[in-house]
């Protein structure tokens, strides 16, 4: 990247301030506005000049070791128009809302954190930019003090962050001592087996930050509650600072690969987080609730990809999550007129003969997919993807008018061609940037981690046909009140946060209630007239 992507943090840092001003308070939306409108510019100058490489060595953007510049330069993008969006969104959202500079202030400071951990090649400065986000983003999800099962929220994750920013550090300090430099490129471009045990250590810690980054169980909990801050927020936190998790295994894969440790806590902690968030998902009603579940579980699937060595397809899941969670969210206001479009229309169980049906359209197209692309890697992501599209074959024959069989075939042909495509000219994009840094490194097809992820793929699709077309049983009623009770994994640590940072309830109403031997409350004497 070039010096004009550094004043990308710069720009949105001076707006934020700009907008905590006093004298420039009453014009704090429009001073965020004009901020997200001059940074694509900025950006563009940037990309312009990257491409002709136009030499700057005053930038802190230097290229990122996992697949040189490419991989900065799509988050670049995707924030800087997730930030146009959110900024404009927001100035109807926001309009007439109490503090709405201190909104617009953190808002732009948050961005500016974000900016400065994907244009950061050293180790401090990336630090510096991921502990910001954390602290920025603080004050935006108590942006209603009021709310006080999101200031618990917020505090679990205000706790939780702290503990992932001493893990990084740590990380970072012994990989800087182990190396003897600061910079990510140099240490990256190092590293080589055996593992030195500073780096043994680097690797576990930097994985329990992107764990913790990314919701994962048994810290999630935060990430379901902190739904009452303002929708803008939470498209922020879902569509692009939750996915950096997976932005730091993606940047540090050339010692994360090395290490089975790390490789197997991605690994097992990831895909149980995927197969029970999912589920879970499922029992819940209230649309922010279930998005906020769906977030967990994608996050688990993306690390889940970057531990099997899918970093190709961990990146295309990344960018095409963040721009359809950002949509969702924001277009959440609308989810009680398609709750009822969706019970109007006709849903019928799919027959025995509509599910071998599908199953036969899946597994031609994926074959044909796969033979088609020349794949070779793991098969995990081809069974999920089948079943996948088995159960939306299955349920276009269920309808009263089912679809033509000729249809069917060419949109599960085509929807297997499309996603063998995108997959692999992503992959031909890493390859033709790694410009001498390590090659990419994926497991052997039906290996340990990819016989794991097939288990948890086909215990989550089953699962959910069970709750799906099997409410009836017995045991699946029990499993779904377990699932809409979450399992009560989070009880733990919001128990915890209680004894660390207590939250005090104000009183409801300044009279004071009085009860008697039976706990009946007394009114008070001039309300009984």
């Amino acid at each position: 990247m070039t010096f004009f992507t550094f004043l990308l943090p710069i720009l949105f840092a001076l707006t934020g301030i700009a907008c905590g001003l006093q004298r420039w308070q009453k014009h704090a939306a429009k001073i965020a506005l004009w901020g997200s409108r001059i940074a694509p510019v900025i950006l563009l100058i940037s990309l312009i000049s990257w491409m002709f490489q136009a030499p700057s060595r005053l930038a802190l953007a230097l290229d990122a070791p996992v697949n040189g510049t490419m991989l900065s330069a799509l988050m670049l993008i995707l924030v800087v128009f997730m930030a146009w969006i959110l900024v404009q969104f927001s100035q109807h959202y926001m309009a007439g809302s109490q503090r709405v500079s201190h909104y617009y202030r953190w808002l732009m400071l948050t961005l500016s954190a974000v900016t400065l951990t994907l244009t950061s090649n050293h180790l401090l400065a990336f630090w510096a930019g991921w502990m910001g986000i954390s602290l920025g983003l603080h004050f935006l999800l108590t942006y209603y003090p009021d709310r006080h099962r999101a200031i618990i929220a917020a505090h679990k994750k205000f706790i939780l962050a702290r503990v992932a920013e001493i893990s990084l550090l740590v990380a970072f300090w012994l990989l800087s001592q182990a190396h003897d430099s600061w910079y990510i490129t140099n240490i990256m471009a190092q590293m080589d087996e055996p593992l030195t045990w500073q780096e043994q250590v680097a690797s576990i810690l930097i994985a329990v930050a992107a764990l913790m980054k990314c919701a994962q169980l048994p810290v999630h909990g935060w990430l379901m509650q902190v739904v009452e801050a303002p929708t803008p927020v939470s498209a922020l936190l879902h569509a692009g600072i939750i996915n950096l998790g997976g932005y730091l295994v993606l940047t540090f894969y050339p010692l994360l690969h090395l290490s089975g440790l790390a490789i197997w806590l991605l690994l097992i902690v990831a895909g149980l987080t995927t197969l029970v968030s999912a589920l879970i998902m499922t029992t819940r009603i209230s649309v922010k609730v279930r998005l906020a579940w769906s977030t967990s579980a994608q996050m688990g699937l993306m690390l889940l990809e970057c531990a099997l060595g899918l970093y190709e397809l961990a990146i295309l899941h990344l960018l095409t999550h963040s721009v359809y969670k950002a949509h969702a969210f924001l277009n959440s206001g609308s989810a009680v007129q398609e709750f009822l479009q969706r019970k109007l229309a006709p849903d019928e169980s799919p027959n025995y003969l509509s599910w071998i049906a599908a199953a036969a359209f899946s597994v031609v197209s994926v074959t044909l997919a796969i033979w088609f692309w020349g794949y070779h890697g793991p098969m995990s992501p081809w069974w999920l993807f089948a079943f996948a599209l088995t159960i939306l074959v299955a349920q276009g024959r269920s309808v009263p008018r089912p679809a033509h069989l000729v249809r069917l075939g060419a949109v599960s042909l085509g929807l297997a061609l499309l996603y063998g495509g995108l997959k692999t000219v992503m992959g031909w994009l890493l390859q033709n940037s790694l410009e001498g840094h390590a090659t990419t490194h994926t497991v052997a097809a039906y290996s340990a981690p990819d016989l794991w992820a097939c288990a948890l793929f086909i215990a989550l699709v089953a699962l959910a046909i069970c709750l799906r077309y099997y409410a009836h049983l017995p045991w699946v009623r029990q499993f779904s009140t377990a699932l809409f009770a979450g399992f009560y994994l989070d009880e733990w640590f919001t128990k915890v946060t209680l004894q660390i940072w207590p939250v005090r309830l104000p009183a409801h109403s300044k009279v004071k209630h009085q009860s008697n031997k039976f706990g009946l409350t007394k009114l008070p004497k001039k309300w009984k007239k």
